[in-house]
């Protein structure tokens, strides 16, 4: 589970990653990565945590399966939140693939993913 700092719930800050950010596509997942920024003329604004949130629609498979894919990929990105930038927005979507994919071959897909779109920094 995803503390609850950690975690995109507003439909504004999906739209944010998903339109404005990068996007690294993989044969399981589509990785979109916003990076942090916060605003310098603000006084005292704190940098906020990563944040990450998922999009697992139907064509993965029935809400067993669903439900399956969203836990391993919020494990997945728990993991693996202190590489990201701080303040940064990752929305992780699962294509239909994903469903009858392994903890590990989602692990390597999602990596191969972040180390595009960081430039080299993950595992």
């Amino acid at each position: 589970m995803l503390p609850s700092e950690n975690r995109l719930r507003r439909r504004e800050d999906f739209a944010t990653a998903v339109r404005r950010g990068r996007r690294a596509g993989r044969p399981l997942l589509v990785v979109h990565l916003r990076s942090g920024a916060t605003d310098p003329h603000v006084p005292g604004e704190n940098v906020p945590p990563p944040r990450a949130g998922f999009v697992v629609s139907k064509a993965v498979g029935g809400a067993v399966v669903r439900t399956a894919v969203k836990r391993r990929l919020r494990h997945l990105v728990r993991e693996r939140l202190a590489m990201l930038p701080p303040g940064s927005l990752v929305v992780v979507r699962a294509l239909p693939g994903a469903g009858d994919a392994g903890h590990e071959q989602l692990a390597r897909d999602l990596d191969a993913a972040l180390q595009r779109l960081l430039g080299g920094g993950v595992r």
